[in-house]
């Protein structure tokens, strides 16, 4: 590699002993290297340590460090870690610099990695031996080849094929470069790639493909030699093949004697199976044509009838799982990878086979999935239950198609094109009796390894004692999700079937031949799961009988921590029964009523159950309670707020704030406005009075805020309204008129007490206890307001009412104090409130758009001098802030360009907006960023509609088109590159129309008909320049390409991202890390897609998010 020297200018010395001096001798340079290496691996001091990597990764980034690398790889003094902090310069130097390097040095380095592996890969000894560093360098020539073929180094698959004849050990060491540089074109390529440099390495690989495949055949053809002589030869074989199979051409697996050889290797020993099995996994799950069907089946019997000797259908595979060896339980996995991945893609096969065998098989093979789905791994369950959920949501279409569900009838829809070909229905039928027995031993492991819903908070701690969960599993709620479709399906199959096995299960409980904590919950939670899946008749009858079981279980059961667990039960089970629980008033009041008891039960958790319960069945059976039924002289609501008292007299502040969103939503249904408000009143009579008491003892001694007991009790009392608010929205107009003025005239005291304390304490009196709790009340007075105005433009009345009466009194006591205060003591609710209020009353902008210049002066300028000074404090107020001002932007577009009366200055604000969202798109916390360019996306749109345009696209296009350009291409905004391509796309659009007025280059304005043409070149010009400089690695050839391209394609957004993708592949900025974030959009549209497809499926949608009859607009 020292013939390349020359190939550099002389670069300026460091100090003498310096790693960066070049001119220090090879021998002195190595010793200072190990010296370094170990000062940053063994010294105690964290400065030592820190001084040592700033020295390393000098010497890492330098432009020659890689002169360097032959010398410290060569010597045999070199410790392993210098080897590969060598490697590491190397690296850097091919993803980043090698198309700077000339012809020959590009030569001189492919050859002597080339040479560096044959030398360690030349025995047994050394393979073993270097096994990590050669793994390592290993991919480093893969990093050049992918530099370098097909067009410099079109012989590369030659070369490396017919060195492997040469020696058993370089042959496994080439196979292992041949399956890197799979993973590098196949699997890793997106993103670190352009399109076009993929599709290329794509194309070469297949057609070089039969001389690697030949390869393969020639070790295969040693197979009983080596499995005695060489064994790892046919494993790294086995496992590289499996890296091809996704992609080959088909004919090299079914055409020739591949299959007939790997499952002859299945037999060999214990680690070659092993990876066997993942070539038969990635076999079994390619999808293609009828022509190869024949050797599907084959594959699949072949391995059953071996398998069957291997692993008997008797042997209880969950039993032996625990105390497997490792390898053991990787091949379960694997085998429940082959006969899913196989029954997801060939399924029908078998089902529609003639000969019986297959049929067999395929019932044979499902009871293997059964045995292993019990065993104790939550992954390989993950497996299992993804086939189960594939199956019966194909036998459900099969046999009923999509269905409607209205008011309870069924109606079927189009058959689904993607089904298999079953066209009578009797043949509908007899799929489903082939899977009977299958069908049965799910539902069984399902209940047995039910997930937990998230409204269960009641759980069993590692100690064995049931408690209140304190924080969600996630993984065990995406777990329930899957098992609930699951069920759900399973149901709609044969309804009867499940609710005998559910049945059956729950008398096991009472007579205690199955009764355990676990049994019970994993029981009710599937109970509940397949709520709205049977007819209103059976869902009667199936559910009388359980909600009866379970309070005589309840009552039978002694000690607090057994009735918690069947408390929990019932609970959770009522909850998920909303359409019985509607047809039913008497049983539904039962259960209400015994919510009530259960509010009482101190057991931690059973309370806050039980208000969740409460408030979910509130929700959903609300006009219930609200009549007066048959046998009844009042309503429901009547006789609780008649015992409000009592019923709440164990309850937690934050459970009575719960049950008054609930009583809050019952009243929601009562359609009388006179009942209704005489509800609210009743409801909010002990606040209403106790709110009174506060104020009126405040304003005979106004210390008395101050007491701590106080302040809680304001907030407890605040709290109530908004959970009031929530429930019955501009409904609760009336009670918010009642307080409002109180509510606006505490909040300027609190302020007050707030300012003084900080006049006294300094800026430290903000985190005092005292003011934490003064401004707790200020808070939840904003959170209230904010609540109200959310849902006040669901009724026009209200709405109006609350734009002429509500909005304006409150910016004396609120705005006034946001701009008074210090920033410490500023609350970001203020910011929020006046977003919501601004987005929600849009219908009265013109009300609104004087109050914009006083919102900007009292908030904006405060915030921004907050939230500037760094990227870290007051998270919160940059949320807001972002809010209030596309909130601004979207309903008052106009009042940004009149901030001020004065021109001048409202030019001077308005240019403080656009800083601002600048600003906000730089962010590194995402929510800010995304909402800067959504701001951004939706100005610029605005625009487009309004008189501004040619203003700001003179004073503002290159600003922004700069910064959007910066964020697009560094390595801290990937997630944002869906909206900034968008950004670019308007902004190069309106280039393209003329709407962009820049000088031209010899001074000039483009005028007329060379508007458009004037506008566009300028841009493109600008462009051309800006790119150039701040990326000279591309060179003005291939920047003028990635110009031409972006408006080339804004036609097109798919292939404008694409193009995007690919321009900041040659930038070098995104080739090291994740990028998986550049594809975000085209992920989550997928993850639309298929919830659009479930959604009609009855039952599919949780009772508590489902629309039904008792829902109110």
């Amino acid at each position: 590699m020292a013939t390349s020297d020359a190939t550099f200018g002389a670069v300026e010395s460091d100090t003498a002993g310096s790693l960066l001096n070049f001119e220090l001798p090879d021998q002195d340079f190595l010793l200072q290297l190990e010296a370094k290496v170990q000062q940053l691996y063994g010294a105690r001091s964290e400065t030592d340590r820190k001084s040592a990597q700033e020295e390393l990764t000098a010497l890492q980034m330098h432009p020659q460090a890689w002169m360097r690398v032959d010398k410290i790889l060569d010597s045999s003094t070199t410790s392993e870690p210098s080897k590969f902090f060598a490697l590491q310069i190397l690296e850097s130097l091919i993803k980043y610099r090698w198309k700077t390097l000339p012809t020959e040095t590009r030569e001189s380095i492919k050859l002597y990695v080339q040479n560096k592996a044959i030398l360690l890969s030349s025995s047994a000894e050394s393979l073993v031996r270097e096994r990590t560093f050669l793994s390592k360098l290993n991919l480093i020539l893969v990093r050049i080849v992918a530099q370098e073929w097909p067009s410099r180094w079109r012989s590369f698959i030659s070369d490396v094929v017919n060195a492997s004849k040469t020696s058993p050990t370089l042959c496994e060491n080439n196979l292992h470069i041949l399956r890197l540089l799979s993973e590098e074109v196949f699997d890793f390529s997106a993103g670190q790639m352009t399109q076009d440099k993929i599709d290329e390495l794509k194309t070469t690989f297949n057609q070089d493909f039969s001389e690697v495949y030949d390869l393969c055949q020639y070790v295969f053809a040693q197979r009983v030699i080596l499995q005695q002589m060489q064994p790892s030869l046919l494993v790294t074989t086995v496992q590289t093949l499996e890296k091809f199979l996704s992609w080959v051409p088909l004919g090299y697996i079914f055409e020739t004697d591949l299959l007939e050889t790997l499952l002859e290797l299945f037999d060999y020993s214990a680690e070659l199976r092993n990876s066997v099995m993942r070539c038969l996994v990635e076999i079994a799950t390619l999808s293609v044509g009828p022509e190869y069907d024949e050797r599907f089946l084959f594959l699949y019997m072949t391995l059953l009838s071996k398998l069957a000797v291997a692993v008997p259908l008797e042997v209880d595979i969950a039993a032996h799982y625990d105390q497997a060896s490792e390898a053991t339980q990787s091949f379960i996995m694997d085998l429940a990878l082959f006969l899913t991945g196989f029954f997801g893609a060939h399924a029908a096969l078998l089902e529609q086979s003639s000969d019986p065998a297959h049929r067999q098989a395929l019932v044979t093979g499902n009871m293997y999935v059964v045995k292993i789905a019990r065993v104790n791994d939550v992954e390989v369950f993950k497996v299992c239950l993804e086939w189960w959920r594939s199956l019966t949501e194909s036998l459900y279409r099969a046999l009923f198609s999509m269905l409607d569900y209205a008011v309870g009838e069924r109606t079927p829809l189009t058959l689904d094109a993607d089904r298999p070909n079953f066209e009578r229905l009797e043949d509908q039928h007899a799929r489903r009796q082939l899977y009977a027995s299958v069908l049965y031993q799910i539902a069984l492991v399902m209940i047995q390894r039910m997930a937990k819903p998230e409204e269960v908070l009641i759980v069993e701690d590692e100690n064995g004692e049931i408690v209140r969960e304190t924080t969600k599993d996630t993984d065990a709620l995406a777990l329930y999700k899957t098992m609930r479709e699951t069920f759900i399906f399973l149901t709609h199959i044969d309804p009867l079937d499940i609710e005998t096995i559910m049945i059956e299960k729950l008398d096991r409980q009472l007579d205690g031949t199955e009764w355990s904590w676990q049994n019970l919950n994993t029981l009710c939670w599937a109970i509940g799961s397949i709520s709205g899946t049977m007819s209103e008749e059976s869902e009667k009858r199936f559910l009388i009988h359980v909600i009866k079981d379970l309070l005589r279980l309840c009552e039978e059961k002694r000690g607090k921590d057994n009735k918690a667990v069947v408390a929990a039960n019932i609970m959770y089970v009522v909850g998920q029964y909303p359409r019985f629980l509607r047809a039913h008033w008497r049983f539904l009041k039962t259960v209400v009523n015994k919510l009530f008891e259960f509010m009482h039960e101190l057991h931690p958790g059973v309370q806050d159950m039980a208000c969740d319960t409460f408030l979910k069945i509130a929700q959903k059976c609300r006009r219930q309670f609200v009549i007066v039924h048959a046998g009844e002289h009042q309503s429901f609501v009547n006789e609780m707020l008649d015992n409000l008292e009592s019923i709440i007299g164990d309850l937690e502040p934050h459970q009575v704030h719960s049950f008054y969103q609930s009583a809050a939503t019952m009243i929601s249904a009562e359609t009388e406005s006179s009942t209704r408000e005489l509800y609210i009143r009743r409801l909010y009579d002990a606040p209403n009075r106790r709110w009174r008491s506060l104020l009126e003892e405040a304003t005979l001694d106004q210390s008395l805020l101050r007491d701590r007991n106080r302040m809680k009790e304001l907030v407890h009392v605040l709290r109530l309204n908004v959970r009031g608010a929530q429930a019955l929205g501009p409904l609760f107009y009336p009670q918010l008129v009642h307080i409002y003025m109180d509510l606006l005239a505490l909040y300027r005291q609190f302020s007050q007490m707030v300012s003084n304390a900080v006049a006294l304490g300094g800026m430290i009196a903000t985190r005092s206890t005292d003011v934490k709790n003064m401004r707790a009340v200020k808070k939840e007075a904003l959170r209230l307001l904010e609540t109200f105005f959310e849902l006040v433009d669901r009724d026009p009345e209200v709405l109006h009412a609350a734009a002429e009466q509500l909005v304006e009194p409150l910016s004396g006591p609120i705005l006034g104090d946001y701009a008074q205060s210090v920033p410490d003591a500023r609350d970001a609710e203020v910011l929020t409130l006046y977003a919501v209020i601004i987005e929600h009353l849009r219908p009265y902008a013109n009300m609104l758009t004087p109050l914009i210049p006083v919102i900007f002066r009292s908030c904006f300028n405060a915030t921004l001098e907050m939230i500037t000074t760094n990227f870290e404090d007051f998270p919160d107020h940059r949320i807001g802030l972002f809010q209030l001002l596309r909130a601004i932007n979207t309903s008052c577009f106009s009042a940004l360009f009149s901030l001020d009366p004065d021109p001048a200055v409202a030019e001077q604000s308005f240019q403080l907006v656009i800083n601002a969202i600048v600003w906000a798109f730089k962010h590194t916390e995402r929510n800010v960023a995304d909402t800067g360019l959504q701001t951004l996306l939706e100005l610029l749109r605005n625009l487009d509609s309004s008189g501004f345009t040619e203003y700001f696209y003179e004073r503002y296009y290159l600003f922004i088109l700069n910064d959007i350009l910066a964020v697009l291409t560094d390595t801290l905004h990937k997630p944002g590159f869906s909206l900034q391509a968008q950004v670019l796309m308007h902004l190069f659009t309106a280039a393209r129309r003329g709407q962009v007025r820049l000088p031209q280059t010899d001074g000039g304005e483009a005028t007329g008909s060379t508007t458009a043409m004037a506008s566009e070149t300028m841009v493109r010009e600008h462009l051309q320049t800006l790119l150039e400089n701040a990326f000279p690695n591309m060179g003005p050839v291939a920047v003028r390409q990635a110009v031409d391209g972006m408006f080339l394609f804004l036609d097109d957004e798919r292939l404008f991202k694409q193009h995007l993708r690919d321009f900041l592949v040659r930038t070098k900025e995104f080739l090291a890390g994740d990028n998986t974030d550049l594809y975000d959009e085209d992920r989550r549209s997928l993850e639309t897609n298929a919830q659009r497809a479930l959604a009609v499926v009855p039952g599919m949608s949780k009772p508590s998010q489902a629309a039904d009859s008792d829902d109110e607009d």
